[in-house]
Order: structure tokens, then C-alpha cells, then sequence
């Protein structure tokens, strides 16, 4: 299985998604972007923990079994060296929206879209930390 993200700050839905994840198969690899990459797609206030922070938690999770970093704004690089047999992303992607869905699928393999759970996100644990300035 291959999924990617910032995981920025750690939390617990990071955590069920990645289980949910690893659920699906024998081994998780996890692309992660690199401290670049998070600046352009999320802002000059990102990231906020460092790329050796954000790799050693997510390494350090039992249900991950790689971590890769990537440079690009996207892994589709990366999807297509590896061939993974199963892509997932987080809920807010169709998987026909998925990056490199075309190409798991073009392999035999599958894409899918797991569940958030609500009320977790980066985003809202750094508005909470904000508004508690």
C-alpha cells in the first residue's frame, strides 16, 4: 500500500488513517512531502514541525513500514518507481482524483478513499493554538 501527506502534526486522525490503511495489505509505505513541497502547496506558516520531526513519527509507527520523502508537489514519481498494488488517500479525494490512480490502475492494482474522522485535522489544531494566544 502507498499513501502520501505532510503530516504535519501528528494526530489521531492521521493515526486511524494510516491503520485503516495498513489494514488493507502486507506492508504501508508512506510518501511524505518534503519541507518545500509543504511550503508551496500550504503557506509561508508551513510546515511546522521540521522534515526529520514529521519522517521519525511516522517511522516510528508501527503500522508504517516506509517512509519516503519527496520533493515534488505531488508523488507521482514516485507511484510510478514503486507500483504500489494498492493507493489510498484521506476522504476529501474521489479516487478518480487520486494522483496516480491511472497508473495503480493501469498495473491491476486499486485506489481507494478512506474516511476521515471528523474533527481532526492539522488546520484545526493550529487555529486552536492561535485563538489560545
Amino acid at each position: 500500500m502507498f499513501t502520501n501527506g505532510c503530516f504535519d502534526l501528528l494526530h489521531y486522525g492521521h493515526i486511524h488513517y494510516l491503520s485503516q490503511a495498513r489494514d488493507l495489505g502486507h506492508r504501508l509505505v508512506v510518501g511524505l512531502n518534503s519541507s518545500t513541497s509543504v511550503h508551496r502547496l500550504k503557506g509561508p506558516h508551513r510546515p511546522i514541525n521540521d522534515e526529520q520531526t514529521r519522517t521519525h513519527a511516522l517511522a516510528a509507527l508501527e503500522v508504517v513500514d516506509a517512509v519516503v520523502l519527496f520533493d515534488e508537489d505531488t508523488p507521482l514519481h514516485l507511484i510510478e518507481a514503486l507500483l504500489p498494488d494498492v493507493l489510498v488517500k484521506g476522504g476529501d479525494w474521489a479516487p478518480e482524483h487520486i494522483v496516480g490512480a491511472s497508473v495503480v490502475l493501469a498495473h491491476g492494482g486499486r485506489v481507494l478513499s478512506l474516511p476521515f474522522v471528523a474533527g481532526y485535522s492539522t488546520t484545526r489544531i493550529e487555529q486552536k493554538i492561535r485563538e489560545a494566544r
